[in-house]
């Protein structure tokens, strides 16, 4: 239990450490969408492994869940910057969330069982939370396009219910 605590503390302080990165070079819209795009991307990567894995059938509901409503709203986002003929603009802190979203990945690949179910429920109500906070502090008061502040703000609602149904769940778990 322990190990599975300084897991979720890692990736929490990982997280928040990689939406601070780009601190020094000014957010745009096109870094901004790169950003929340990643993430929705890390979300989808990490349902598909619990789909994989999992046998729990509200971890599996869930799982679908997540990797239904972050696709929808990827591809809404994309379907905007073609639409504003922007292209999407990587930058550290994508990266860097795409690269601490690969470690925590394979930490829960190694998992089975209850153990994983477990884990990736925890997952999921550490990334909604850090993924919450920086739409609302960081890419939402930032963004200048109303229509990606708008899609960015709709996100935020939706992930939000996420991040209370992942809480409700690991409160059913444990």
């Amino acid at each position: 239990m322990l190990k599975k605590i300084f897991l979720s503390l890692a990736f929490v302080l990982a997280s928040a450490g990689a939406f601070a990165q780009d601190a020094a070079a000014p957010l745009n819209d096109a870094r901004i969408a790169h950003i929340a795009y990643t993430a929705g991307q890390i979300d989808i990567s990490a349902a598909n492994l619990a789909l994989e894995k999992s046998e729990d059938a509200q971890v599996l509901a869930f799982a679908e869940l997540m990797a239904r409503d972050h696709a929808a709203v990827n591809e809404e986002a994309l379907a905007l910057l073609n639409r504003l003929d922007v292209a999407p603009q990587e930058n550290d802190t994508s990266a860097a969330l795409s690269s601490q979203a690969r470690e925590r990945e394979e930490q829960l690949a190694a998992l089975a069982g209850r153990e994983f179910d477990i884990a990736y429920v925890e997952n999921e109500v550490t990334f909604h939370k850090t993924v919450n906070d920086a739409l609302q502090n960081l890419l939402i008061p930032n963004a200048q396009n109303a229509d990606l502040k708008a899609l960015l703000e709709t996100g935020l609602s939706l992930f939000r219910e996420h991040q209370l149904h992942a809480e409700h769940l690991l409160h059913e778990m444990n």
